[in-house]
């Protein structure tokens, strides 16, 4: 791996129709550019085999309720900044992976711990947790598409129409990676543990 790595960052070996297609070349914008460049990579480091890759976007600006994703303050004010650096570069990874056919075998998730609530924070206009109502998506190796499965109530508040729990989600992830989570266990404080503890079923809906 420590050999391969060079070749494998070097994006100037990509075509500037793939930097363009990305936002690679945006020199205006360097975090866009800069996530784009890691979006790029991120598919360089699946053909090379990687079996896990893991995009993270908004460390260019941390900081709880400030500048970054955390919208507690300020959502109209920071989410379309975000999503200006976010929507172009995911979005041509996935169609990059199609046009290549690497959607097959690779499994996209896209995921967030919780959602947010759907009125504003007292004293802010930004939003709280809501662990109650939020959405996760797949693309990719296994799954049926297009779907979309369950839904909250009319206010947005809490999932009421076949809810799923993040351990349902964590099942059928494993599911789609070709295992049983049920089986599947790890040795921790002296006793074999489950990554779904002792919860989940596989969503057989949004299987292919």
């Amino acid at each position: 791996m420590q050999m391969s790595i060079p070749e494998v960052t070097d994006l100037s070996k990509e075509p500037a129709s793939i930097l363009k297609e990305y936002g690679a070349d945006d020199v205006k914008n360097k975090d866009r550019a800069g996530f784009a460049q890691n979006c790029i990579l991120a598919r360089r480091l699946l053909e090379k085999g990687v079996r896990f890759v893991q995009l993270f976007n908004g460390s260019y600006a941390m900081g709880e309720g400030v500048g970054n994703w955390d919208g507690h303050k300020s959502i109209e004010a920071q989410y379309p900044g975000h999503a200006h650096i976010l929507d172009q570069p995911a979005a041509a990874l996935i169609r990059d992976l199609k046009n290549r056919g690497m959607l097959d075998d690779v499994l996209v998730v896209w995921c967030t711990e919780f959602g947010r609530m759907p009125t504003f924070q007292k004293g802010a206009s930004g939003r709280d947790h809501n662990p109650a109502g939020f959405t996760g998506w797949l693309a990719g190796a296994g799954v049926n598409a297009p779907y979309s499965h369950g839904a909250t109530d009319a206010f947005g508040w809490k999932a009421e129409q076949d809810i799923a729990t993040v351990h349902d989600f964590h099942a059928t992830i494993l599911h789609l990676l070709g295992l049983n989570h049920e089986r599947l266990s790890y040795y921790h404080n002296g006793t074999e543990r489950r990554l779904t503890d002792v919860h989940g079923h596989v969503i057989k809906e949004v299987v292919a």
